[in-house]
């Protein structure tokens, strides 16, 4: 019993590992932006001013896969160097006969420009994991996982393509596969 649980825990981190990974490529290559633009609001202080909005949406699909992301965020630019914001999201994944997870949560994000071609950047990431097992797998699995993201970026005008590390990542125990990740960041 017991050798048979650690197989199924080893296909199942192999198969999420896999949809995870084939699903960050599919969302790098299909990322479209959330556009917001102020309307020309006035006030006294420049803080609108300063706000900008992004975000993404994120289809896959595939054999038996669907894998559907939504993430909002905003950031304020303290200065032309450096920003700091919020972002939310929501993550549905499932593997037909296999498992449907859903992820949600949010993240505390800053940005720092020391060039403008060249963004550096540290996202706190806190997320709700739900997994259920379908069909011949019978399990469940409800967690929170932290992530701390660092990255770095080329930056032309409002898009940055660059890759993040999470120095919090462990193997086998949390919503992601592995600690690099590419990303496309957008903010209008």
């Amino acid at each position: 019993m017991l050798n048979t649980s650690i197989l199924m825990r080893k296909k199942y981190a192999s198969i999420v590992s896999k949809s995870i990974l084939t699903t960050i490529l599919v969302f790098i290559s299909t990322q479209l932006s959330a556009q917001y633009q102020n309307s020309g609001f006035k006030s006294n202080n420049d803080f609108w001013q300063k706000v900008q909005f992004g975000g993404g949406l994120g289809l896959s699909f595939g054999n038996r896969y669907t894998d559907i992301s939504v993430s909002p965020s905003a950031i304020y630019n303290v200065n032309e160097y450096f920003a700091v914001g919020l972002g939310a999201q929501y993550t549905y994944v499932k593997q037909k006969n296999y498992y449907s997870s859903n992820l949600y949560g949010g993240s505390l994000i800053t940005l720092f420009n020391p060039l403008p071609e060249i963004q550096l950047s540290a996202e706190l990431e806190q997320l709700r994991v739900n997994v259920k097992g379908t069909g011949d797998y019978d399990f469940s699995r409800n967690f929170w996982n932290t992530g701390l993201f660092l990255g770095a970026g080329y930056r032309n005008g409002n898009v940055t393509i660059g890759a993040r590390y999470n120095v919090l990542f462990k193997e086998d125990q949390g919503a992601y596969s592995d600690a690099f990740m590419p990303f496309v960041r957008f903010y209008f």
